[in-house]
Formats: C-alpha cells, sequence, structure tokens
C-alpha cells in the first residue's frame, strides 16, 4: 500500500493529478482512494494533523503501474516504475525493449534488467513496454514497432508533469528490440528524446548474406517488412538495417555482441561498428566470447552493466 500524505495547501493539486490517473488507466474510485485493478493497489489521500512545513515540497513515494496502455491495442501497454522523490526536472527514464524475433517475446522477459535499474540506480524511472507482434499477412514488424515506441515516447511525454518525469530517454534492447531502438532512434526521435541506445545482440544489418542464405529468409522477410510504406524502388532491408541508417543525428550507442551468435552474426557487429565510425557518432563495440547474450561469462555480464553505468551518467544524469 502506498500511502500520499499532503497538507490542505497541496490538496487540490494531488486531486488533480488523479483525475489524470483515472483518465488514463480507468481505474475505480471511491471518496478517499484509488485502486489500481491489476496491482490492487491502493493510494490513500490524507491530511496529516501534525504540523508541517507549508513551503515544503511533498516528497512523491515510489509507485508502480503495470500494463498502462499507450495505444489501442491490447499489446500497447507498458509496465512503469516511478522512483521515490521524483521530480519531473531532473528524474530521468529508462525504457526497456524486449527480444523474440519481432514475432514473440514480452516485456515480462526483461526481469534481470528491471532487477538491475531499481537496484542499481535506483533514481530512474524504468518503462518496460509490449508491442504489437508481427502477424503473417495481419500486421508486419516495419515500421509498426517502430511507430509503437514512438506512441509510447509520446505517451510518456505528454504524462511528463503526471508522472513527474523529465522526457529524456536511455533505451535499452535486447536482440529485435535492440534493433527497434536503434531504428527509433536513428529514423523517429525528431525531437532528440532518445539520449543514448544500449544495443544487446541487435541486428544492424539485414542485407548481410547471412540473412540472405537462409533458406527461411523469404518467409521471414514477408512477416516483417511492409514494402507498401516505403518509397518505391527503394531497399527495404537497408531502410530497416540500423548499421544502414546510421547518421549525424543518431545517439550515443553502447553495443554488445557474441563472438559465437547463432542468431545474429558478428558482421552485423562490424559492419555497425563501421558505420558509426564514418558518421563520427561516440559508441563503444563490446564482442564477448558467447552467444546470443545468454552464455556470456559472469565477468562479461558484471562488464556490461558497468559500462551501461558509465554511459547514464555521461549521457543521462541525474542533475
Amino acid at each position: 500500500m502506498i500511502v500520499l500524505e499532503k497538507t490542505m495547501k497541496n490538496y487540490y493539486l494531488i486531486v488533480a493529478n488523479l483525475l489524470v490517473f483515472l483518465l488514463f488507466s480507468s481505474c475505480s474510485v471511491t471518496d478517499d482512494e484509488i485502486i489500481n485493478e491489476e496491482r490492487q493497489d491502493v493510494i490513500i489521500i490524507s491530511n496529516n494533523n501534525e504540523e508541517q512545513d507549508n513551503s515544503s515540497t511533498p516528497v512523491l513515494e515510489a509507485l508502480e503501474l503495470f500494463d498502462m496502455p499507450y495505444g489501442d491495442h491490447p499489446k500497447q501497454v507498458f509496465d512503469i516504475y516511478l522512483p521515490n522523490g521524483r521530480s519531473s526536472a531532473s528524474t530521468k527514464a529508462v525504457i526497456l525493449i524486449h527480444g523474440g524475433g519481432w514475432r514473440g517475446g514480452d516485456k515480462s522477459n526483461m526481469e534481470e534488467d528491471i532487477h538491475f535499474f531499481r537496484t542499481v540506480h535506483p533514481d530512474y524511472a524504468i518503462f518496460n513496454f509490449n508491442y504489437v507482434l508481427a502477424v503473417a499477412s495481419e500486421h508486419k514488424a516495419f515500421p509498426n514497432q517502430y511507430l509503437d515506441i514512438q506512441l509510447a515516447i509520446e505517451k510518456i511525454t505528454a504524462y511528463s508533469e503526471f508522472f513527474q518525469v523529465k522526457p529524456e530517454f536511455a533505451l535499452l534492447g535486447r536482440s529485435a528490440g535492440a534493433h527497434l531502438a536503434m531504428m527509433y532512434d536513428s529514423v523517429y526521435d525528431t525531437l532528440d528524446q532518445v539520449k543514448f541506445v544500449a544495443n544487446i545482440v541487435g541486428p544492424s544489418d539485414l542485407t548481410d548474406p547471412y540473412y540472405l542464405q537462409d533458406p527461411d529468409f523469404d518467409e521471414v522477410y514477408e512477416i516483417l517488412i511492409d514494402e507498401s510504406q516505403f518509397p518505391e524502388n527503394s531497399d527495404p532491408l537497408a531502410l530497416n538495417s540500423p548499421a544502414l541508417v546510421a547518421n549525424e543525428d543518431t545517439s550515443p550507442i553502447l553495443s554488445f555482441y557474441g563472438n559465437q551468435d547463432p542468431l545474429v552474426p558478428i558482421t552485423n557487429a562490424h559492419t555497425l561498428d563501421q558505420a558509426l565510425l564514418e558518421v563520427s557518432n561516440e559508441y563503444i563495440l563490446n564482442i564477448y566470447d558467447g552467444g546470443h547474450g545468454n552464455n556470456w561469462s559472469d565477468f562479461d555480464q558484471q562488464d556490461l552493466r558497468n559500462q551501461i553505468d558509465l554511459y547514464l551518467n555521461d549521457f543521462l544524469p541525474i542533475e
């Protein structure tokens, strides 16, 4: 149970914020409490009878919200972890993007990353979100999944005062999620809200012969790419390859790859490395012994976390 105690001076501000919360989450309400239907968490407004300094700014308690909608599709939901003592002037956010080959996976796969940020970097807000998965001819991955990220960021930005979060972000993606994060940053982040991307085994070059020679590639291509959304006579594979669309506006990218990855060839790591070198972006490429991130040594896993620490401090510091 989360209790928010306020003086009467702040009462009307709280009520206004709770009305916004109601519009956003469609929770039920009584006279003195708001109940999240998924979590059954209770937020109580009460007046403290003890004397307080009315000029002091109240400290917001940590808050968790689950399966909050950012769009109309059932998959367009995110889990929100808001830190204690947050402020829209200083609290920034990490957005987590799960993998699964663009056709599978779920935000629940990011539990280890959530634990890392909440324990080591507790002053950051975390948004862990699902996107609409690609399904045969019904729903293509590209560009729809980039647009899901855009919609989620627009929602966070619109409610930034309610969340008390400054709309500046780090994107951390794994596998397909890392591909989506890099593509969003280079092509769709026109307001420069993304300050860096942590890319963990993300496909960076879909034109790589490793993919083109796969006997199942044509079938996968049909599921992933909506050709009608890209210019006629263009190469949709190139236009959906982070290494091939990197430009001077691309944010710093911190990359991690395995040298024996059966899903993302090490050539993708080197292609991305060369592309970022040519556009003079700040970036770091790490290559570990092992496969798709699931069998790296404890030492390498700790090194990954240490480097994320450095990037947070350099590019998304809590001010």
